[in-house]
């Protein structure tokens, strides 16, 4: 499922024996709306492409990204939430990916195009608490019901940049930063022990929390680290996040340290 570790050529060049390949991008993970490019896509296009791979109800799922950064696990992470989201129950992301596999020499490896396997287009079963919607982001940012957290890095939650599809710079009122590059670890390819893990969100505080980024891509690690490896209950991942927050003017916007 890489998108910063060369894509097919490299699947194709050498993958985990039995691997089917899927593309992050090309296969549709996250859909365009309207300036919003990061997300859940009709969830009849998931049904059909989670049984393009072969993947039925009860199949047990392995993510294996290339382990090359943090955006390529946060790619995993997305990929991991979306089939959690249509009610898939047991998947696991490889944990330093395909780089940690060929680390030992010992581990098989082949070379060589997908193997062909199909399954009917998945029964989805959506499940609407692992999802913040723009509306949903914008009671809890008023409450105090949730709390909101930013995955990007500081540049982009102070205001001083944004991304393009963006209408305006800053975070959403009342988030906590937490940029999500912290939580991997480049030198091992891998993701932090979890007790630094724990310290990194211990600023979060305890209850609800909805994670939120540019496009629902960064903060999909965020989201997998909080709820998946911490076991925090009720966190959401906002795909939507800053890009679909802000083609709305009456939404709010903060700038600076917040």
């Amino acid at each position: 499922s890489s998108i910063d570790g060369g894509g097919k050529a490299a699947y194709e060049s050498g993958h985990i024996p039995g691997a089917v390949h899927t593309d992050y991008v090309a296969d549709g993970w996250r859909a365009k709306v309207g300036q919003a490019p990061g997300l859940l896509p009709p969830l009849d296009h998931l049904a059909a492409l989670v049984g393009r791979l072969g993947i039925k109800p009860h199949d047990d799922v392995v993510i294996v990204p290339a382990g090359v950064s943090a955006t390529d696990a946060a790619a995993a992470a997305r990929i991991y939430w979306t089939l959690k989201t249509i009610g898939h129950g047991q998947q696991a992301i490889l944990d330093g990916g395909f780089r940690g596999w060929t680390a030992d020499p010992a581990r098989p490896v082949e070379a060589g195009p997908p193997p062909e396997r199909t399954a009917p287009p998945y029964p989805v079963v959506m499940q609407q608490r692992l999802r913040s919607t723009a509306d949903a982001t914008l009671v809890a940012s008023r409450s105090k019901l949730a709390t909101l957290v930013d995955a990007r890095s500081t540049s982009y939650f102070e205001g001083r940049e944004k991304a393009p599809e963006a209408a305006r710079a800053g975070h959403i009122p009342g988030a906590v930063s937490r940029d999500y590059a912290e939580a991997f670890d480049s030198a091992s390819g891998r993701l932090k022990p979890r007790d630094e893990l724990a310290r990194l969100f211990a600023a979060v505080p305890k209850g609800p929390a909805i994670s939120y980024c540019n496009t629902g891509h960064t903060a999909a690690l965020n989201w997998f680290v909080m709820s998946e490896l911490l076991g925090r209950e009720e966190v959401a991942l906002y795909d939507g996040s800053m890009t679909d927050w802000t083609q709305d003017p009456e939404r709010p916007v903060a700038t600076g340290a917040g």
